[in-house]
């Protein structure tokens, strides 16, 4: 469905594509790291590089007057020391904001810039951010280096239709969904038709354990993704023996907000790579 990328590569943005040899786990963190809720701020993206972290999440929302922000949620209010909805307020507004009343709301620049040997895996959280993270992907050259995903595919592929070349993707909710739920009972032939159109472009299926009552990641859906030339990400584990058990069934990848954890479990297992 879709061929190596360099964003999956363990070493620096400007090395060996992925696929040069078989590839550690993608250890990833999310929203930076900081044990002081300092996440999407730039000492929680700098903590988590000083450890050796290659692959940072991280989510993008944009102001109303277009400038592309690295931040979760549609308001200021849970985090920051700011009010209101994001897409409503100017930038200068939003600069005013400090997350957890310390640390100001960065920039894609900033962390592109920044760590240019980091690869970013972007959730892209609404419509009106299409256009601008797009823009940024070719303006600052990103293409190797993000990573796209979104809960709507219709976003994400809005997204990498406005790019010169092909950057990543992750499956979006439905795609998930026909995967996890017909995998199981479709003949694979089958599957490839069904499914195919909905993961063309994709590269990984970024998922949770469980979903309500349903597990998602079992050795089937892992070997069926691999079939398919498909990563699979899980999102968003912190205790260190749920790490070992998938890494056990053979994740490609983790998705954590205790970087040290995921670090400390990598290097027992000798597949650390930061």
């Amino acid at each position: 469905m879709s061929t190596p990328h360099p964003f999956f590569a363990s070493g620096s943005a400007s090395g060996p594509a992925a696929g040069d040899g078989p590839q550690p786990p993608v250890a990833m963190a999310h929203r930076g790291f900081s044990r002081d809720g300092l996440e999407n701020s730039m000492a929680a993206f700098r903590a988590a590089v000083e450890l050796g972290y290659r692959h940072l999440e991280t989510d993008v929302h944009t102001t109303a007057d277009g400038v592309l922000l690295l931040f979760h949620d549609e308001t200021l209010d849970r985090v920051t020391d700011g009010r209101g909805k994001i897409s409503e307020l100017p930038a200068e507004t939003v600069a005013l904001a400090r997350i957890g009343g310390a640390e100001p709301i960065p920039l894609l620049e900033e962390l592109a810039t920044a760590f240019p040997d980091v690869r970013l895996n972007l959730d892209v959280k609404d419509w009106n951010s299409v256009d601008t993270l797009a823009a940024a992907i070719e303006r600052f050259g990103l293409h190797d280096r993000v990573l796209i995903a979104s809960f709507s595919d219709r976003r994400r592929r809005a997204v990498l239709k406005q790019l010169s070349r092909p950057a990543a993707s992750s499956a979006g909710m439905v795609s998930n969904a026909l995967f996890v739920l017909l995998g199981p009972v479709v003949p694979a032939p089958l599957l490839r038709l069904t499914a195919g159109r909905a993961l063309r472009g994709v590269h990984a299926l970024q998922v949770p354990v469980s979903y309500g009552a349903v597990t998602v990641v079992t050795p089937g859906l892992v070997r069926r993704a691999h079939r398919h030339g498909l990563q699979v990400h899980v999102w968003t584990v912190n205790e260190p023996a749920e790490m070992h058990r998938l890494l056990d069934l053979g994740v490609d990848g983790i998705v954590t907000d205790r970087a040290d954890l995921l670090k400390e479990v990598l290097q027992e297992r000798g597949s650390w790579s930061g």
